[in-house]
């Protein structure tokens, strides 16, 4: 099955919720980094959770996530956007840990916990949104919860996962956002805490097979979420020739003509998807020409 998420509400309007099955967007993810699967694990996390963001959006509308917490894995990086489409990398994909005291994935060792977490909202204005928030977990579930919380004041429970296969690929991957609205019942609130603290982990309940609609039923109760929308999920990256093209020629001639007369060619790599885009010296012979016409 290919992965979605969708958009809901429960409770008559005072519960905004999301859950994304992402088991084949973060399975691309490692093919293309080679991560190991500690690395994976908070690569899936950070992904999982910044396309149902990206959800939140509207349009043209992006976000960007960067969470730094001085761990061994180095920065990660996700884009994300509002239609499903997410990218992401570690600066350092083959970090890998024995399991935690609580038989999972080391994340929090991975990640680190001296740092922090920043979300850059890019919503068409000149001047983007930027909330940043100290790492309070390394997990990553709980610091997505506390940026809810302190820089949108949003009281939330971001819930996210992943599982990997003894050789490396994933398993299941996915997770699940509920937000309480302004003026939710007590009551409300009681029972949600009530099933967050019995259900099973979110890449446990996708191993099993349960779709991101039966997850929120998991959470919320059967018969109080209602679907609002459904939309595909896909790692997609923006970057093309032409995209470095342009790139090359603002590095100006001079750069150009010293990539020419030392290699004869230009190499690149996109950090985001790993691809490679290779220019000849004629290309660089007609990049330097447009440097030079500016």
């Amino acid at each position: 099955m290919s992965d979605y998420l969708i958009k809901a509400l429960a409770y008559n309007g005072q519960v905004r919720a999301y859950a994304v099955s992402s088991t084949e967007t973060i399975g691309e993810a490692q093919r293309r980094h080679q991560t190991w699967p500690t690395a994976s694990a908070a690569l899936g996390r950070a992904m999982s959770a910044s396309v149902m963001m990206g959800a939140m959006l509207k349009g043209e509308e992006k976000i960007t996530v960067k969470i730094e917490g001085g761990g061994p894995l180095g920065p990660v990086l996700v884009d994300a956007n509002a239609k499903g489409e997410v990218r992401g990398y570690v600066t350092h994909p083959q970090v890998h840990f024995d399991l935690n005291a609580q038989g999972k994935l080391d994340v929090r060792r991975a990640v680190g916990t001296e740092g922090f977490l920043t979300v850059i909202k890019d919503i068409g204005m000149r001047e983007h949104f930027t909330g940043q928030v100290p790492i309070v977990s390394g997990e990553l579930g709980e610091d997505f919860t506390y940026y809810f919380a302190s820089s949108e004041q949003v009281p939330s429970s971001v819930a996210v996962g992943v599982l990997v296969n003894p050789d490396n690929t994933i398993l299941a991957a996915g997770g699940f956002i509920i937000q309480l609205l302004p003026g939710v019942e007590e009551e409300v609130i009681s029972h949600i805490e009530k099933r967050l603290t019995q259900i099973d982990p979110v890449s446990k309940m996708i191993e099993k097979g349960l779709t991101p609609e039966q997850i929120l039923e998991e959470v919320l109760g059967k018969d109080e979420v209602k679907v609002l929308e459904k939309m595909p999920v896909a790692f997609t990256c923006t970057c093309s020739k032409d995209r470095f093209s342009n790139a090359i020629v603002t590095l100006g001639a001079e750069e150009i003509t010293d990539m020419i007369e030392s290699d004869g060619q230009a190499e690149v790599q996109c950090h985001f998807c790993n691809e490679i885009y290779v220019f000849s010296k004629e290309e660089l012979e007609e990049m330097r020409e447009a440097a030079q016409a500016k």
